[in-house]
């Protein structure tokens, strides 16, 4: 049976990596003659390191390989997102340059933001997503809990006395954790930092007893028993930890893994758009980039535009009830 399992499993592999590439190379006939004839950009709103810029760097490497013309990362960190809009949207849409990106530039920010320099709506169109990267719900050794039910029943019976973590105020990590305590019903005691770094040693120290995180900030310390791991936001389990189960087994429909995607400026010629989403989209499924990807914590999809479309719309009505929960107003 096992081995059945597997052998479909290699086939269906081997089909949707022939599907792309024929889709592919359906697009270079219709992309214009000579493109590119120049080095492209991938402008990212983070610093390195970070899970867009990680997704870009994959996905650069062999795009450019495929391309015959160098990729190059463009880190823009800043203003939400509006130093990397201000750099993409001040160039010409003529497909030299792309916008990689989680879903918090056009999901969150226009929520919680007044001012930014960008329309999330007006000034992008979708041309591949990449990959999901699902975080997960971690609590310290010192809590009696092992599982999500055992840490459900410790939470509510401690109401307002369970301190979580997040890497900041309306970051992913915050409206997660806000979601499940809205649909659950908990009341827990949220204590904001500044990134990760900050968060995930708290939680280690036992200044927060949970916290959710992506799954390489907390892998070494799974190991050596300093955090247990009891759900992912995701909405089906990853292959970094299959043994997690989702909240989505809990509550259906839940899933705030964030997106990663790459994204044109609006006005980008469509078969330039059709041309780097084919290519992207047959690396997303490529052995080698999955094989990158699943090392940092990362779960490859593979989408084209439409596909990317709908996980943005719906990336953005989910984080719509999240910030609502939250009792987030737009600010400045």
């Amino acid at each position: 049976m096992e081995a059945a399992r597997r052998t479909a499993l290699r086939t269906l592999t081997a089909l949707a990596a022939a599907g792309a590439a024929a889709l592919a190379a359906t697009a270079a006939a219709q992309a214009p003659a000579g493109y590119p004839a120049k080095p492209i950009r991938f402008v990212v709103p983070y610093a390195a390191g970070g899970l867009p810029d990680t997704v870009a760097r994959i996905v650069a490497q062999r795009l450019q390989e495929r391309l015959g013309q160098s990729v190059v990362i463009d880190n823009r960190p800043g203003a939400n997102g509006g130093v990397a809009a201000s750099a993409l949207l001040s160039a010409p849409a003529d497909g030299y340059a792309f916008l990689v990106t989680d879903g918090s530039m056009f999901s969150i920010n226009p929520r919680i933001y007044s001012k930014l320099t960008y329309d999330a709506a007006r000034d992008f169109v979708p041309v591949a997503l990449v990959a999901r990267a699902p975080l997960y719900l971690a609590v310290h050794p010192n809590v009696p809990a092992g599982t999500l039910p055992e840490f459900l029943d410790y939470a509510r019976a401690r109401p307002g006395k369970v301190n979580y973590g997040s890497s900041g105020i309306g970051s992913t990590h915050h409206l997660t954790m806000e979601a499940l305590k809205h649909d659950l019903r908990l009341d827990l005691v949220h204590v904001p930092f500044k990134g990760t770094g900050q968060s995930v040693p708290a939680l280690i120290g036992g200044q927060v007893e949970v916290l959710w995180s992506a799954y390489p900030s907390l892998a070494g310390f799974v190991k050596d028993g300093r955090v247990k791991l009891l759900a992912s936001n995701g909405g089906q389990r990853s292959a970094q930890a299959p043994n997690v189960p989702t909240i989505a087994e809990t509550i259906p429909g839940f899933d705030f893994a964030p997106i990663v995607g790459v994204l044109a400026p609006a006005g980008t010629p469509r078969p330039i758009i059709e041309r780097v989403a084919a290519e992207v989209v047959a690396i997303a499924k490529a052995p080698d980039a999955q094989a990158a990807m699943a090392a940092a914590g990362i779960d490859p999809v593979g989408g084209g535009p439409e596909d990317y479309a709908r996980a943005i719309a719906s990336e953005n009505e989910r984080m719509a009830k999240a910030i609502d929960a939250a009792g987030l107003k737009r600010g400045e």
